[in-house]
């Protein structure tokens, strides 16, 4: 005999079916990973100036996600663990498939063993982040970031597209680049992470005019600049490693963050 299916009376059991997602962090996410993708698939086709300029709008999107939700409280679980996905195809798998495209197909093992280190990099410190990210200080990055590391690997490919050069020609430079943001984003070093910026604050008024100059010095030279930029940062790390060690210092570190 056929019995209608019981009402479900458990609150917690209508909480979790009524539950969804938030809309717009989650939107910035969608369209940090599907530049990642497009990345991906310009260097399929050869076009790696593009590709390379596609990494460089994902951490765009990557880096309004957050400071959306949290600006308009809408952090979630689901949220932290689909931007941590998105990051891991933008800022992992495609950086490594652009340059293995780009400059080691032709070196044999050496070249997917360098894009892989790179892409394993990525996996490990997200992975790290994941699990320490209530227990340290969001001040600092432990190891160099995943987007700060494909925007060091990207940015070389770009200025070197511009310069009018190959991937051929630069493989070995690129192979050593690769393997160095890839290990340093396992490292320990410490990395300002600009999270103690407080959007709401009031600023001086000459802090104004240095922002438009550094965004009149990104647009005049893009590639440039960018890496530059990019790989002033990676080596910030060592410098303040340094900085910390020597014998006429003996500052404590402070906690740190694994973002």
């Amino acid at each position: 005999m056929f019995r209608p299916r019981k009402a479900l009376t458990n609150p917690n059991l209508l909480s979790l079916r009524r539950r969804g997602i938030y809309l717009l962090p989650n939107l910035l996410t969608t369209a940090a990973l599907f530049s990642g993708f497009y990345a991906i698939v310009q260097a399929m086709n050869q076009n790696f100036e593009y590709a390379a300029m596609a990494i460089f709008l994902a951490m765009l999107f990557d880096g309004l996600d957050g400071r959306v939700a949290r600006l308009t409280r809408t952090q979630s679980a689901f949220g932290a663990e689909y931007d941590s996905l998105s990051d891991m195809v933008s800022f992992g798998a495609a950086p490594a498939l652009i340059v293995y495209e780009w400059a080691f197909k032709d070196i044999g093992k050496w070249g997917w063993i360098a894009a892989f280190v790179y892409c394993a990099g990525t996996a490990l410190r997200l992975a790290r982040f994941n699990t320490n990210m209530d227990v340290v200080d969001k001040r600092y990055f432990q190891g160099l970031p995943s987007p700060a590391a494909a925007a060091l690997v990207a940015g070389f490919v770009w200025i070197v597209q511009d310069l009018g050069l190959t991937g051929e020609e630069v493989r070995w430079y690129a192979f050593a680049l690769t393997l160095f943001a890839g290990m340093t984003m396992v490292s320990t070093l410490h990395y300002w992470s600009g999270k103690d910026i407080n959007l709401r604050r009031s600023i001086p008024f000459m802090a104004v005019p240095l922002i438009v100059l550094g965004y009149a010095l990104v647009w005049s030279y893009p590639p440039g600049v960018l890496f530059a930029l990019f790989l002033c940062y990676a080596c910030s790390g060592y410098i303040n490693a340094l900085w910390q060690w020597s014998p006429k210092r003996k500052v404590e570190i402070p906690p740190i963050s694994c973002d």
